[in-house]
């Protein structure tokens, strides 16, 4: 089958159980944090939000891959070829057994049902090695972060793929709440103090005009977790991605902690 994917945690999907699609919206954004390396020869449809119809229907998909959160488009997708549009990110709800329950779902859809029974095995036998190297950092929780500006940061609760992760993983998410899903960094500093005796974790890019700020900032310094060195730091990781991004984030961690804690 043709697999167009509009939503990346369905392209991670399709990806994982061996079907690349031949067409997926911002290509080149994508590549930037993909857990699953270069797509050759794959058509860049253009922005998620967005997408160029006009090139769609020239990929001759079999079959459009989606999300609830493009639901405003998918009548019209539904015009150029069936859309399968799966909801592994809902407010309230852990994502990781339903990243697991795509696998299987999008197996059943384009007949590839042994390969997703392959993806998810080997995915949890993954887990649980890493699991096994991540017993010695058990003693404190973990605070996931993202830096928006020298004040504001977008905390990863239960909700989250990072979130969902650590429990897998075997460690205690500090930020135990919900995941506000928005574009925008739009917690207060401050609240990493709610948690002053977590490991901090901060992913993704620094905004080069919030590390000055934030190096001078009289709060950031006087947090626990940077006063005494529990800092780490993770690349850019697809927050709200497949499997394959919350394989990766697990991956990524284990070595921002063996490797220690750095200086912000």
């Amino acid at each position: 089958m043709r697999l167009a994917a509009v939503d990346w945690a369905m392209l991670e999907t399709a990806i994982a159980i061996g079907h690349s699609p031949v067409a997926v919206c911002e290509l080149l954004a994508y590549r930037d944090e993909s857990a699953v390396g270069d797509l050759p020869g794959v058509v860049d449809l253009g922005l998620r939000g967005a997408p160029n119809y006009e090139l769609l229907q020239l990929t001759r998909p079999d079959l459009i891959l989606s999300s609830p959160f493009y639901m405003q488009h998918e009548a019209r997708l539904a015009r150029v070829a069936p859309v399968l549009s799966l909801g592994i990110y809902t407010p309230g709800e852990p994502p990781l057994v339903k990243a697991m329950r795509a696998l299987a779902d999008l197996g059943r859809a384009t007949g590839g049902l042994e390969a997703a029974a392959r993806a998810q095995a080997g995915a949890e036998t993954a887990l649980d090695a890493l699991a096994l190297r991540l017993r010695p950092y058990a003693d404190r929780p973990v605070s996931v972060v993202e830096i928006g500006d020298a004040r504001h940061l977008r905390a990863f609760g239960f909700d989250s793929m990072f979130g969902n992760v650590l429990v897998r993983l075997g460690l205690r998410n500090a930020l135990g709440g919900k995941t506000q899903f928005s574009f925008r960094a739009p917690l207060p500093l401050e609240r990493l103090a709610d948690a002053p005796e977590s490991r901090l974790v901060v992913t993704g890019d620094l905004p080069t005009e919030a590390m000055g700020p934030l190096r001078r900032s009289v709060l950031w310094r006087a947090l626990p977790q940077v006063a005494e060195g529990r800092v780490y730091r993770l690349p850019r990781v697809n927050a709200f991605g497949g499997l394959p991004s919350g394989l990766r984030f697990a991956g990524e961690l284990v070595q921002a902690f063996e490797a220690g804690p750095i200086t912000l």
